[in-house]
């Protein structure tokens, strides 16, 4: 008999007899298989933790006690037991459940979470607000991976909670890996412990936390035994939980950062669905990156890359594996690798900094202070830029214009296209004045022969694409591309100018000139905040030139975007070619 399907709530699940548990846990790690492996999403991690997820809400009285998963890749199995399982098929499409915990879909869900190392400083700052407010019993736990308490937020957090009474339980989901293989000292501290040593000198126990562990995350009777040992012990908990990502399914076990997100997979046997080609495909932006700096690498040995902890997904994994000495991933810690880049530069090196978007927000001081302010030609390659699709709010890049855009001294470049990108790291690495940011949004780009020879890109300079008379339109990056296919449409070839502008800053005032004496309509278009962005920075150059032009600016509108596909996002916010389309010809009527 199943007994899932009666499962709607915690409360369902604490009526189970203990004993019932391991079935419970083979039921729930096979629906997660089942829907992921048809609808796609973060299924390593979330394997690894049914146990453990189980046991938390076995034993703790959630919501009141107030359970905040870090990241959230691994929370599907805590979204299922709290009253999403029949609708968890629509787990990070559009209008459906989001892929991390959100506190607007549950009361579940304790804390937001999408970025790292978040969990122990919410977890605590609920505890110290429990214990003004007398609720002295309540439970707080935060559970984090190994990954992700390397980060400097986490002892932050550690830090304070071992001087405080807080009634505060971190679990350690140790399982040697993030998306890529976990790096750094405290990994190599972590495996002693495992291996029986270091017990002496504990860590955690240093910090004034009470510790237990390592305990093996898929044996339940024994974390529920130690998690109900813990609840009655007052003030800062450490438990130290060894799990196995993507336990439960071999090849997930077997190739984990494959299977962190692998797409659709077969659910017996693992195997990946073969994606179909068409056989002419253009590559990911990510590739193009990966296999230009080996390219450049080659003929600079002062090129250096750095990733924090994305080898994987920035394809700095090409120069790792080539010239391992050169490429250097730093763990989750945004702050240090812009810093560690920025110490570098000082000695005469090139450095390329990879970060995607929405994770360079974390290391924004860095940039200003470390880099701009001493004006350090640290090349900032910055992925995922833009609406990114069903990864949702907490991921999408499209802040970074706007608050790059007002830092002294900070070049912003977006690419059109795969030459474009190849073409401006090769630029940069020739030597810059000053820091530059390349932003490249994820997925494929469009040209399936793009491994060109290198050309110095000028600075500050944008391209004409299209002679029109009606309207000019001026796009930056990728997006541009539409705008080129819209301007085939023989109703629109002859009316619409269409200009890629390329740099934010400098902005090609020359040709912005020529663009505002011509032309009576203008439009801009960016994959970014319309707040702040590169049509905020035309505005504000026809206002200091005092052009009364008609400038309409296509972007992000001034909400969060949630998740869905990245045609379903752009639609929503408008800046799909429908939109502009209908603007042009209504300008046109």
């Amino acid at each position: 008999m199943s007994l899932l399907k009666n499962i709607n709530s915690p409360l369902d699940l604490r009526s189970l007899n203990e004993n019932d548990l391991p079935q419970l846990a083979q039921e729930l790690r096979d629906f997660i298989i089942e829907v992921v492996s048809t609808k796609e999403g973060h299924l390593g991690a979330s394997l690894g933790v049914v146990e453990l997820t189980i046991a938390l809400h076995y034993v703790f009285n959630t919501p009141n006690d107030q359970l905040i998963w870090d990241v959230g890749h691994q929370a599907y199995g805590h979204k299922i037991l709290t009253g999403r399982k029949e609708i968890f098929e629509s787990n990070r499409r559009l209008n459906g459940i989001s892929g991390f915990p959100k506190r607007a879909e549950s009361e579940y869900d304790a804390f937001g979470v999408g970025h790292s190392s978040t969990s122990i400083s919410a977890a605590l700052g609920m505890a110290i607000a429990s214990n003004l407010k007398g609720e002295i019993e309540k439970q707080h736990i935060a559970v984090i991976g190994d990954a992700s308490i390397a980060s400097g937020m986490a002892f932050e957090g550690l830090n304070h909670a071992g001087v405080t009474d807080a009634n505060l339980l971190v679990i350690l989901n140790d399982n040697a890996i993030g998306i890529d293989p976990s790096v750094g000292a405290l990994k190599q501290y972590l495996t002693n412990v495992k291996k029986g040593g270091a017990r002496e000198e504990n860590i955690f126990e240093a910090l004034n936390f009470e510790y237990s562990g390592p305990i093996d995350g898929h044996d339940l009777s024994a974390v529920i035994a130690e998690l109900n040992r813990l609840k009655d012990i007052k003030g800062p908990k450490f438990l130290h939980v060894i799990t196995t990502k993507g336990k439960g399914l071999q090849k997930a076990e077997e190739n984990q950062v494959q299977y962190h997100a692998p797409g659709k997979f077969d659910k017996t046997t693992g195997e990946l669905k073969p994606r179909i080609l068409n056989g002419d495909e253009s590559p990911k932006y990510q590739d193009v990156f990966g296999h230009t700096i080996v390219e450049l690498a080659e003929k600079n040995e002062k090129i250096i890359g750095i990733t924090p902890a994305m080898p994987t997904g920035s394809s700095l994994k090409y120069m790792m594996e080539a010239m391992p000495d050169r490429a250097i991933d730093v763990g989750i810690a945004e702050q240090h690798a812009v810093t560690l880049a920025a110490g570098m530069v000082t000695q005469g090196m090139v450095v390329f900094c990879n970060i995607y978007s929405t994770f360079l927000q974390r290391a924004y001081d860095q940039v200003i202070h470390d880099v701009a302010l001493q004006n350090l030609p640290v090349i900032f390659c910055l992925d995922r830029a833009g609406l990114v699709g069903q990864d949702g709010a907490t991921h999408h890049g499209v802040f970074d214009i706007a608050y790059l855009r007002c830092i002294p001294n900070l070049i912003i470049f977006e690419p059109m296209n795969e030459s474009e990108l190849r073409n401006i790291m090769y630029t940069a690495q020739l030597g810059l004045d000053n820091p530059i940011a390349i932003r490249y949004p994820r997925g494929r780009g469009m040209l399936t022969n793009w491994k060109t020879s290198f050309e110095k890109i000028d600075i500050g300079t944008a391209r004409k694409l299209n002679d029109g008379h009606k309207v000019a339109v001026l796009s930056l990056g990728h997006i541009g591309n539409s705008i080129a296919k819209l301007t085939e449409d023989k109703n629109l070839h002859n009316a619409i100018a269409h200009y890629s502008m390329r740099f934010v800053k400098p902005l090609d005032e020359k040709m912005l000139h020529h663009i505002f004496s011509n032309y009576k309509y203008v439009v801009t278009i960016e994959n970014g905040s319309k707040i702040g962005g590169f049509g905020s920075a035309v505005i504000e150059f026809a206002s200091e030139h005092q052009y009364k032009n008609d400038i309409k600016v296509f972007g992000v509108p001034d909400e969060f975007i949630e998740h869905g596909s990245v045609s379903e996002l752009q639609q929503i916010a408008r800046i799909d070619m429908e939109s502009v389309k209908k603007h042009i010809q209504k300008i046109m009527e």
